[in-house]
C-alpha cells in the first residue's frame, strides 16, 4: 500500500460519517476516529479544545444545529508528512455547504443556501485523529449572510473556486519527487518574504515575487480582505496594504507543512504577529501587537506558484485589539 492510503482513507471515512450524522450523534462520530487525548484547534471564538466532548459541543453541534443539510464540497485533498515535526498529516479544503435554517454567532439565518470555506489538518496516529487545525471563514460567511462587520474590502470576495485543472482531489499518493519540489517553491517564497520582515522594509519590490510566483498568480484571500489576480494587482489590494499598514512583522513558524504533487500547505499558532499602524482592513491603527493564525494553500504549475488560498483567523486578530465582530453584529442586527 502507497504511503498515505491508509491515513488518507480514515479521514475520508471520518468525513463520510460527519456528513452523515446529525447535532445528536455527533459526538459518537468524533469518538469513533480521535484519541483520547485528542486536540482541536480552530478560528476565534472556538480556539484550543481538547477531547471529542468539547469539540463536538464548541463548533460542531451548534454549527450542525444552523445549518441543515450540510455537504463538504472539497477542492483539494493532499496528504503527507509534516516537514515541521513529522507525522502523517491529511489537508482537506473546500467549502461547507447548506441551508442556513437556524442563526450561528449571532448571525442572522437566512433559509437560503451558504458556504462555509474550510481548510482542515488532521494528524494520523495508529488509526486515530490525534490532531486537527479546522480553519474556517466566518466573515466570509457574513457576507454571504448579507452581513458586512468590516468597511470595504480591497480585493474581491465570492465563494472561490478550487484549482484551476480541477486535479486537487489527490485519494491516491502522487509520486514524492513532485511534492518535494513543490514543498521546496514554497520554502524559498517563505524565506524570502521572512527576509524581507527581517530587514524592516515595509514595501515588497515585485521582483521578490517574481522569483516564486507566475505573473497572473491568482490569490484567494478570506473575507475583509478579498481576492486578487496577477502580481500588479495583489500586491495593490492586498500585499502593499498588509506591509505598509503593519508594523514590527514577526514570523513565528508553523505547526503543519506539508506537500504533495503539485500542491502544498500549511498553519501556524500563531504564524505571525504584527502591529496595526492604520489603514489595514480599512481601520485604525491601535498600537497593539497581535498575532495572526494564517493557513495557506499553493498550487504549483511547472516552476512557478500559480494559486494560493488563504485563511487568517481576522476575528481573533480584531479581538485581540479590543474588538468582537460576532458580539457587536449580534447587538446590532440581532439583538
Amino acid at each position: 500500500m502507497s504511503k498515505y492510503q491508509e491515513s488518507k482513507k480514515l479521514v475520508r471515512k471520518y468525513f463520510d460519517a460527519l456528513e452523515n450524522s446529525t447535532a445528536e450523534n455527533v459526538l459518537s462520530v468524533l469518538k469513533e476516529f480521535t484519541s483520547e487525548d485528542y486536540l482541536w484547534r480552530g478560528v476565534y471564538p472556538f480556539r484550543e479544545q481538547h477531547g471529542a466532548k468539547n469539540v463536538a459541543e464548541k463548533f460542531w453541534i451548534p454549527f450542525m444545529n444552523s445549518l441543515s443539510h450540510i455537504q463538504r464540497r472539497q477542492d483539494i485533498f493532499i496528504a503527507g508528512t509534516n516537514e515541521i515535526s513529522g507525522g502523517k498529516w491529511v489537508m482537506s479544503m473546500g467549502h461547507f455547504m447548506g441551508l442556513f435554517d437556524s442563526d450561528w454567532m449571532g448571525i442572522r439565518h437566512t433559509g437560503k443556501m451558504i458556504s462555509l470555506r474550510y481548510a482542515e489538518f488532521n494528524h494520523v496516529e495508529n488509526g486515530k485523529i490525534v490532531e486537527t487545525g479546522l480553519f474556517v471563514d466566518i466573515i466570509g460567511f457574513m457576507l454571504q449572510a448579507g452581513v458586512n462587520p468590516l468597511p470595504p474590502s480591497t480585493g474581491s470576495y465570492f465563494v472561490y473556486p478550487g484549482p484551476r485543472n480541477h486535479d486537487g482531489l489527490l485519494f491516491e499518493d502522487a509520486k514524492e519527487e513532485e511534492g518535494i519540489k513543490t514543498l521546496n517553491l514554497v520554502n524559498k517564497m517563505v524565506d524570502d518574504l521572512s527576509a524581507l520582515n527581517e530587514s524592516g522594509s515595509m514595501g515588497c519590490p515585485p521582483e521578490i515575487l517574481e522569483k516564486t510566483w507566475s505573473k497572473n498568480m491568482i490569490w484567494y484571500g478570506p473575507g475583509g480582505i478579498g481576492a486578487s489576480y496577477t502580481i500588479p494587482r495583489y500586491q495593490k489590494q492586498h500585499q502593499l496594504p498588509f506591509r505598509n499598514n503593519l508594523k514590527d512583522k514577526k514570523f513565528n513558524g508553523h505547526v503543519c507543512r506539508l506537500a504533495e504533487g503539485k500542491f502544498a500547505c500549511f498553519f501556524g499558532w500563531p504564524n505571525l504577529s504584527n502591529t496595526p499602524i492604520g489603514g489595514f482592513l480599512g481601520l485604525p491603527g491601535g498600537q497593539v501587537k497581535a498575532d495572526m493564525q494564517v493557513v495557506d494553500v499553493y498550487c504549483r504549475e511547472g516552476d512557478e506558484l500559480s494559486e494560493n488560498w488563504v485563511l487568517i483567523d481576522l476575528p481573533y486578530w480584531l479581538k485581540q485589539q479590543g474588538l468582537d465582530i460576532f458580539e457587536r453584529t449580534k447587538q446590532i442586527l440581532n439583538p
